[in-house]
């Protein structure tokens, strides 16, 4: 049976917690050194809750809350969907073992997290900052929008489907079909290795980037890349509006739809006359690295 009791100005400490809705509808409680177990939804509808040293082990512990401060907690892999409809979340120094958390969250700081499944994480979220976070998992952070990102290292495919605003900083991306159907995404001094980087996108900007990919930066309107360096590439810029200047060769260009690519040599230029007007791009090779 639910427990509907609303607890407020509360401190729970050092408790173990069993059953649905344990903490339901919680207001201005401060949780520390305590684990929530067996139970659904432990503080569901709750607001302005301070969580520390405490873990949840069983699912959905955060929905439909707000104003919520966890920090060096644990959601093991049995809190699966943790935390979803949230408003006003900061997390740092926190595992997440548990696939599908942060769905159709607004205002969302995580500091010093590590997910070690984040398959199907940070979707559909908005007003997002990450900061020192690792994750394992595939589809992070789709269809997010307002993203600011620094030191995140990711490892997963799909990554920032259908993304809007996100500016990314020092980070390492090993992720094959990334930024997909995005927009406005701007990545600085950052490493990103994944065949087929942003297709089908529009406004993406690297700066001082290492990338490699095969066949990427295809179908991309507006791709912008300064001083990078574009490594085992192959294919690249197919059907894309582009402004490229590289400080290493590229191994292959196939059928640019227009721009200038920059680059001390191109090792194979595909240009099909019947595909692309060819007069719209221009090659500028030679360059010192």
């Amino acid at each position: 049976m639910a427990n509907n009791t609303i607890f407020t100005n509360e401190t729970v400490s050092q408790k173990t917690l069993t059953g649905e809705r344990a903490l339901f509808a919680a207001e201005n409680v401060k949780i520390e050194d305590s684990t929530f177990m067996d139970g659904e939804s432990p503080l569901k509808h709750s607001q302005n809750i301070a969580l520390s040293n405490s873990n949840f082990r069983w699912k959905y512990p955060l929905w439909y809350s707000s104003n919520v401060c966890v920090n060096d907690c644990v959601i093991d892999q049995n809190g699966r969907a943790g935390i979803w409809y949230t408003n006003g979340i900061e997390v740092r120094n926190t595992v997440i073992e548990a696939p599908k958390n942060f769905r159709r969250c607004k205002n969302v700081l995580l500091e010093n997290v590590q997910f070690t499944d984040a398959a199907e994480t940070l979707w559909q979220c908005s007003g997002v900052t990450l900061s020192n976070v690792q994750a394992k998992g595939e589809y992070f952070l789709m269809n997010s929008s307002d993203v600011k990102i620094s030191h995140l290292t990711l490892v997963g495919n799909y990554p920032f489907d259908g993304a809007r605003n996100v500016e990314i900083h020092d980070s390492k991306l090993l992720s094959k079909d990334a930024f997909w159907n995005a927009d406005y995404i701007t990545v600085y001094d950052s490493y990103i290795s994944g065949e087929y980087f942003g297709w089908n996108s529009k406004n993406i900007t690297l700066v001082n980037c290492t990338v490699e990919s095969h066949q990427g930066f295809c179908y991309i309107e507006n791709l912008v890349m300064k001083n990078c360096k574009i490594l085992n590439t192959d294919l690249a810029f197919e059907y894309s509006t582009v402004d490229i200047e590289s400080t290493t060769k590229i191994d292959s260009v196939k059928n640019p739809l227009g721009g200038t690519i920059r680059a001390p040599a191109i090792g194979e230029t595909i240009l099909e006359e019947a595909r692309v007007d060819v007069s719209r791009t221009t090659f500028i090779t030679g360059m010192t690295q």
